[in-house]
């Protein structure tokens, strides 16, 4: 429907605006749209009037067909009267007079249409609609007709409040309009009623409704208004509806029983205007209905007009100051007796403080720059007396407008915040009127270009800079996330970058209040930067000190802790409240971009040190354990040690070093107990590290032997070394058909000597073998190296003889069955690791009456020498898993004549007096000087022993070895007892 009434009108102002889809408010015949122009953006309101509001109620036509032309000649005039309230206002230009924006255009359809500055509503609808919020019960009974919808969709309410100092700023503001027109324009405007009064967006009274106005009587002023003909406009045309037609109820007698047309008759319908406002329906206590002889009959006796007498006829109190030198001295029947425009502003019931500020507020670009700059300093004290829809619609304009002059920008600045925290509504009035002005304060100007010089300083931009700095916490209450980014953010990052320290400091101290309200992305990619920019380039003090906060802040840390006051005496424990700890910045930006600023530090000044250690405590608890131990805690030892801190400065590090330390300690614990329960993994000691192989490049063969394998087949078999295979000392099989059954648990466990870290003053006595035969003579191997395949571990012993010239009697065993074992002959050669090797003793028989020997082949796997299972002079533990050796026994002989020469002698192998027995001994005999023996150089399938002989007087160690089911090797063929 209203689409289609749009189609209808053919004018400019419909092609150039876009109006709302429905009426905002009424005025008279005019129904008011809001516009907004599409070239500028600019809000407007339009007026639009349809020629078809003048048919009468149900389409019929009063006086029938002989007074149809009658009735078009009136809907003419009423069109014409119309044109001249949209043209009057065009040629007149005051604050008091609505500002029109669009002159008056006709529409196809005979209609009318023009634009103004935003309007509210007409003094007329707000009665109205105050009239119904107080039947209902309170301004919450009904919903407001003023409701408006926002960008984003969101409907709210105008916020229009008719109290008292909103009547008093109005009705200066219509006695100023009305000298205007009197005085000045030379004009009457003859029907001043509410809905001839508009309310602007900024809440200013604005006179319009000028179809009746007129030249008064006798006027020598130019003027291009018609008079009117009173007798014409104070007909009542019942044809036509009343709110084209002149008002009665607001007429002064000087129209309706004198006939004259003077300025007086405008006074005396502003003070029945007044009287509307405090009456109660807020209407004219006169009603006619437009019969003129009703008005007369009324003011034809004194006790039916308004007079002081009877409250003039309101019924509700009237304000003492209105009652005493205001009504009474407008209405009055006497013209003369009025106050005039210019008398009733100076009236004393305007004389307050509040009225007085707006009165000066108005005149403020009048005034000199002392006396604005007293006025900023003084209107704090009084911002909280006005009505906030007063401070927000006229106050808080008056005051950005005068932001322009940087003489009192700063002093603005505090007077525009404080009237933010004021208002209810305080986001929306920021939003829309405060954030567009600072962005064209301190972001306008030609941008400068790299390499150009700098602009020079602006003290007094700079000074309302810092206002909006220390205001910035209500900046961000009453900004959203977006409006903040967009348009306060590029100031903060403007004051970072300022040359003074004080701006910078100001800035940095804001961002407890900024980084909530910003996202991440913002925080890292644009606000930080700038912020480690500042701190690294700074020669300031303070600037470091304050950029170490903001650090620390980024990084979660939160407010200080305040120390406890007082002596500690009350017995009350104070419990500190718990402090936010979640970083702003993520752990990436933290360890590669905020450590090595840290670490970066160059002064030790003690207070740039303890502001450092408040960003390690933030970071702390942020970075990972490896991160704390080999980045963050050594530059906290560098700082620590810093010359210039005292002795809590220092323990306060020290503190803080603890606490990380046992951090990582508890989290590298804990690691590692996870880790052991899942992987069941053998530890390795350092002592299985410290076996070496074999020298490099004699590929098993002593190199000074210069005869290779051949010549040591030679040499142990003391044959033909081109034999292929041969048998052992014993007389048992070839080595090449040895079985190859043998297994390292058949291997006599001994302990190599490089392990045991003892001396050769240490070592054990001496030890002598007797055999009842001796075998034949045999030179121990040139080197004992781990075969291929063995295990990868090496030992080389630490105290083996550089040489070894001794021989290796036979050993006799106690019982004297066994008569037929051989003895040893001694080496032909001595080598640092000499040895005999066990390796094919195995499957002894305990029937030692007729010992059987088999002959065995057994590879050597050193990978069990170092075991301690293996090792029976380092173990004398039982192992119950091995056999053989059952019941025999090592000991000296009871009386044997000491062997000076290097050779074990005085030693048998007797079986033990009990059965069962599976231990036998080594003893040394009761000598007064016995021989000690190094057993080392254990490894392979056999007991490798070298020998160190020594002198120990009066010592005698008994050694018992754990039987074990193996082979005995001694350096040739392997020998076993069956």
């Amino acid at each position: 429907m209203f689409s289609s009434a749009l189609k209808s009108f053919t004018s400019n102002i419909s092609s150039n605006y876009s109006l709302s889809p429905h009426p905002t408010s009424y005025s008279g015949p005019w129904k008011i749209y809001d516009a907004k122009k599409k070239s500028t953006g600019k809000a407007a309101s339009v007026f639009v009037f349809e020629k078809k509001s003048l048919e009468p109620q149900g389409g019929a036509s009063l006086g029938g067909r002989a007074n149809a032309s009658a009735l078009k000649r009136a809907h003419e005039e009423v069109v014409e009267r119309l044109k001249k309230e949209a043209s009057s206002l065009a040629r007149l230009r005051h604050p008091s007079i609505l500002e029109l924006a669009e002159p008056v255009e006709e529409t196809r359809g005979g209609g009318l249409m023009f634009a103004t500055e935003p309007v509210t509503a007409s003094l007329a609808g707000l009665l109205q609609e105050k009239d119904e919020q107080e039947k209902a019960g309170g301004v919450g009974g009904r919903r407001s007709r003023y409701v408006v919808e926002e960008s984003d969709g969101q409907k709210r309410r105008r916020e229009l409040e008719i109290d008292e100092l909103e009547i008093q700023k109005g009705l200066l503001q219509i006695a100023k309009g009305l000298e205007f027109l009197h005085e000045s324009a030379g004009l009457v405007h003859a029907n001043m009623t509410p809905e001839a009064i508009f309310v602007n967006a900024k809440s200013d009274w604005k006179i319009s409704g000028l179809g009746f106005s007129s030249p008064p009587e006798n006027s020598t002023k130019p003027t291009s208004a018609t008079p009117i003909a009173l007798s014409e406009v104070l007909h009542y045309d019942p044809r036509l509806p009343r709110h084209v037609q002149l008002n009665l109820d607001y007429s002064s007698p000087d129209f309706v029983v004198d006939g004259n047309v003077t300025p007086a008759a405008d006074m005396f319908s502003l003070g029945l205007l007044i009287i509307a406002l405090y009456n109660s329906p807020h209407r004219s206590p006169l009603e006619f209905n437009g019969s003129q002889s009703s008005y007369k009959r009324a003011f034809s006796s004194s006790s039916s007009v308004p007079t002081k007498s009877n409250n003039f006829m309101s019924s509700q109190p009237l304000p003492k100051d209105v009652t005493n030198g205001v009504l009474d001295r407008l209405i009055t029947r006497r013209p003369a007796q009025r106050l005039d425009a210019r008398e009733f502003q100076q009236a004393q019931y305007f004389d307050n403080i509040l009225v007085s500020t707006i009165r000066f507020l108005d005149s403020l670009p009048a005034k000199t720059p002392n006396e604005k700059s007293q006025f900023m300093r003084g209107l704090p004290r009084i911002l909280s007396q006005f009505p906030k829809s007063v401070l927000e619609k006229k106050v808080l304009p008056a005051l950005l407008e005068e932001m322009k002059d940087r003489e009192l920008l700063a002093l603005v600045l505090q007077n525009v915040f404080k009237i933010i925290t004021t208002l209810t509504s305080g986001k929306r009035a920021f939003t829309e009127k405060v954030i567009p002005r600072l962005r064209e304060i301190f972001l306008s100007g030609p941008p400068t270009s790299k390499g150009a010089a700098a602009p020079e300083r602006d003290s007094l931009k700079e000074a309302g800079l810092m206002i909006l700095l220390e205001n910035m916490a209500i900046a961000v209450e009453n900004s959203s996330g977006k409006e903040f980014k967009d348009n306060i953010l590029p100031i903060l990052q403007h004051a970072l970058e300022s040359p003074t320290h004080s701006v910078v400091d100001a800035a940095l101290r804001t961002l407890p209040f900024v980084l909530p309200i910003i996202d991440f992305s913002t925080i890292k990619n644009e606000l930080f930067p700038v912020i480690a920019t500042v701190f690294a380039k700074t020669s300031s003090m303070g600037i470091k000190i304050r950029g170490l906060e903001a650090l620390k802040t980024l990084c979660g840390g939160g407010p200080e802790e305040q120390e406890i006051q007082g002596d500690g005496l009350t017995g009350v424990v104070e419990t500190p409240k718990p402090s936010s700890n979640v970083s702003i910045l993520d752990k990436y930006t933290i360890q590669e971009k905020v450590v090595p600023l840290l670490k970066g530090i160059k002064t030790k000044e003690p207070a740039v040190m303890m502001a450092a250690l408040d960003v390690f405590k933030a970071i702390g608890s942020q970075v990972d354990a490896d991160f704390l131990a080999m980045d963050i805690l050594p530059i906290l030892w560098q700082f620590s040690l810093g010359p210039l801190l005292n002795l809590p400065q220092f323990q306060a590090y020290m503190a803080l070093i603890k606490s990380l330390s046992s951090r990582v300690e508890n989290e590298q614990t804990r690691k590692l107990q996870e880790l052991g329960a899942s992987n069941a993994t053998v530890s390795t000691s350092r002592n299985e590290f410290m076996s070496f192989g074999g020298v490099g490049g004699t590929n098993g063969t002593d190199a000074t032997n210069g005869d290779g394998e051949a010549g040591f087949e030679a040499l142990v078999r003391g044959g033909n070394a081109n034999t292929s295979s041969g048998t052992d000392m014993l007389g048992g099989d070839s080595w090449a058909n040895a079985p190859a059954s043998a297994s390292p648990s058949s291997v006599l466990p001994s302990r190599p000597s490089a392990h045991r870290g003892r001396s050769s003053n240490n070592a054990s006595p001496a030890a002598t073998f007797s055999w009842s035969t001796p075998p034949p003579p045999m030179s121990p191997p040139t080197n004992l190296s781990a075969p291929q395949g063995g295990a990868s571990r090496t030992i080389t012993p630490d105290n083996t003889l550089s040489s070894l010239n001794s021989s290796f009697p036979a050993l006799t065993p106690l019982n004297p069955s066994i008569s037929n074992i051989g003895s040893f002959s001694p080496p032909q050669q001595a080598r640092p690791s000499m040895g005999m090797s066990m390796n094919s003793m195995s499957s002894i028989n305990t029937n030692l009456s007729t010992p059987t020997y088999t002959t065995q082949s057994s590879s050597l796997d050193w990978s069990k020498a170092t075991a301690p299972a293996f090792n029976p002079w380092g173990n004398t533990g039982t192992n119950s898993s091995t056999t053989g050796l059952s019941n025999f026994s090592i000991a000296p002989p009871p009386s044997q004549p000491q062997q000076q020469s290097n050779v074990y002698s005085g030693f048998s192998i007797a079986p033990p007096p009990a059965t069962g027995s599976n231990t036998f001994s080594i003893a040394p005999p009761p000598r007064t000087g016995a021989q000690t023996g190094d057993m080392s150089t254990l490894g392979g399938s056999g007991i490798a022993m070298s020998t160190r002989m020594a002198q120990n007087q009066n010592q005698q160690r008994p050694v018992q070895l754990q039987q074990t089911q193996q082979t005995q090797n001694w350096g040739g063929g392997s020998d076993s007892l069956i």
